[in-house]
């Protein structure tokens, strides 16, 4: 995502493709892209990277969020995801995807549909899976109706615990992997943002609330004991961070995402890592929902998303 969407200044197209191999190389295996990534311009780029390559890794790729006339809609009409997954095959040049998730639960068409024509295109080859991304478990049980559901791909982070709400749990018992997203916080628990404030603009953290005000104020005072519990774990705060989110069950999967060499091969280091229990559980203790100020979204993002939030819990 950060190759060409949302995350500061996309690289060149070429040093993207460049980075990728470079990723390919040190080892990554499972790439995720998506039709709304760049505008269509990541599954462009990753398409590159992975040409003479493509047995080398797991594909995946989303569709039913996408930037039409210059604005970001999601749709999950059949005839719609249809489209999209002819589109993402052709822009990664690829003969099928192996995993292709609903980005995002389009709220006017029941989820049933929208699964079913993605089963389509599991029958026809074009997929070979199917996921889901931001749903609730309730949204997941409706799916499994319509086909069997390989991945579900949520925020799941320290500072974002929202899967503890019962998606950890369900899709354990269901066989079913969890992808975490933005598992270093968006940089955060990267110990990589300074002041919210010099992001360039249209970084999509300018909008979200945990990035703003007093609310940064009170997260920024987090870093320094942070800081401190991965200096004394042996690894960075990233490691640390993607640490505990692998710790969380064996069905978890995180998917970092990043633009600079040392950060990428420090987050293929944190695979392997073996971290004290202890530091793990200070780690959860000093961030966590009770202690961490702000949203994960503010009110348009969040009324995209279908996931559990720990407000409708209280």
């Amino acid at each position: 995502m950060p190759l060409s969407h949302a995350y500061g200044v996309a690289p060149p197209v070429e040093d993207g493709v460049a980075f990728v191999r470079r990723a390919l190389d040190a080892g990554a295996a499972f790439l995720d892209t998506a039709t709304l990534y760049g505008g269509g311009r990541n599954e462009e780029l990753v398409g590159r990277a992975i040409a003479g390559r493509r047995d080398e890794v797991l594909l995946a790729s989303k569709g039913g969020m996408a930037i039409v006339d210059g604005v970001k809609r999601i749709d999950g009409r059949p005839e719609t995801l249809r489209a999209q997954v002819d589109a993402s095959l052709r822009r990664l040049g690829v003969d099928h995807i192996d995993l292709y998730y609903l980005h995002r639960w389009d709220k006017s068409v029941p989820i049933g549909e929208s699964v079913h024509a993605l089963a389509g295109a599991v029958a026809s080859g074009k997929i070979g899976a199917i996921g889901l991304s931001e749903v609730s478990v309730a949204r997941l049980r409706e799916a499994q109706q319509a086909a069997p559901i390989a991945a579900v791909q949520n925020e799941y982070s320290l500072w974002s615990r929202n899967p503890e709400l019962g998606m950890l749990q369900a899709t354990q018992e269901d066989g079913i992997v969890l992808v975490a997203f933005s598992p270093v916080a968006r940089g955060f628990l990267a110990d990589a943002i300074r002041d919210p404030d010099l992001l360039p603009d249209g970084d999509i953290r300018r909008a979200m609330p945990r990035f703003q005000g007093e609310n940064w104020s009170a997260n920024a005072a987090l870093l320094p004991a942070w800081r401190r519990l991965a200096a004394e774990s042996g690894y960075t705060p990233a490691q640390l961070a993607l640490a505990w989110v692998l710790s969380r069950g064996p069905h978890v999967v995180a998917i970092p995402g990043t633009t600079r060499a040392d950060h990428l091969r420090d987050n293929l280091d944190a695979a392997d890592l073996r971290i004290a229990p202890d530091i793990l559980d200070r780690a959860s203790a000093l961030i966590d929902t009770a202690t961490v100020a702000g949203a994960r979204y503010n009110d348009r993002g969040a009324a995209e998303v279908d996931a559990e939030t720990f407000e409708d819990a209280a």
